[in-house]
């Protein structure tokens, strides 16, 4: 039963978001290629021996296969798909050179190749722009929930449950805003005004100094205030569809980028 448990609630998640993205990412490789005039032979969700498949009008194999991890379009024109039943490597007809991946042009291959991940990558703006616009963007509101010991917004007399209000000049709206202004100002007293009991409070903070590395290696030095957020005071911001786009495509860009980032970083 615990295997059975683990099963539903890890692998067949897991199998169905990739199965979506595979689908999501071959269906961009086919699309340009059917258009192209690229005659597909196969489209397979899964590698391995077919469970289900079926023949479209055009001649394409759609399948799905036992081993769900990733998927694949065969195009005729292929490396394999040249050869006889003896697997020697034959001149195609002109017909067959007409609807052949390697006999496109050059621009046409590389739309092909490179549909996929722009499949993907589009496939992301639209699903964040969804979420943005219906069930909206989630932020984390500027509330303490605890206080570091000997850090400067315990010297300050920050407490948890304080709900920061702004920052010197600034309105804080988010637990993101104060930690931008805190970064920017190590060692530089700023005021700090606090809803605490019905009431406000004003206080004074001077964010300690901090060195860190950036991506660069160039060193640089960040202020910390000695605060953690309360994750239980979340709020979702709706948008509307041309705000909700334009966010996912920050997001779209954003996450890429911390991925490539930590890909160099392994390397």
């Amino acid at each position: 039963m615990e295997l059975f448990g683990f099963v539903w609630d890890n692998v067949v998640p897991f199998v169905f978001v990739l199965s979506v993205l595979v689908f999501v990412h071959e269906m961009g490789h086919y699309w340009v290629a059917r258009r192209s005039g690229v005659r597909v032979d196969v489209f397979s969700i899964g590698f391995g021996p077919e469970i289900y498949g079926w023949n479209d009008k055009a001649g394409t194999r759609w399948k799905i296969s036992a081993i769900p991890l990733g998927g694949y379009v065969k195009m005729f024109g292929e490396a394999d798909s040249m050869s006889d039943d003896e697997g020697d490597e034959r001149p195609l007809t002109d017909a067959e050179k007409k609807v052949s991946f390697a006999h496109k042009g050059l621009l046409q291959r590389i739309a092909i190749v490179a549909a996929g991940p722009i499949a993907n990558f589009a496939f992301a703006i639209v699903l964040f722009a969804g979420i943005f616009g219906i069930s909206g963007s989630p932020r984390l509101l500027p509330f303490v929930a605890t206080v570091q010991s000997d850090s400067a917004a315990e010297r300050a007399g920050l407490l948890p449950g304080d709900e920061i209000l702004r920052v010197g000049d600034e309105t804080i709206h988010s637990f993101d805003d104060l930690r931008r202004i805190i970064s920017g100002k190590p060692g530089v007293p700023i005021q700090i005004v606090v809803a605490r009991d019905g009431g406000e409070r004003n206080l004074t903070a001077t964010p300690v100094v901090h060195k860190v590395s950036g991506a660069d290696g160039q060193e640089r030095e960040v202020g910390l205030l000695g605060v953690a957020a309360d994750s239980s005071k979340v709020e979702y911001v709706r948008f509307g569809p041309a705000e909700a786009v334009w966010k996912s495509v920050e997001v779209t860009i954003s996450m890429s980028g911390r991925i490539l980032e930590y890909l160099g970083q392994i390397i």
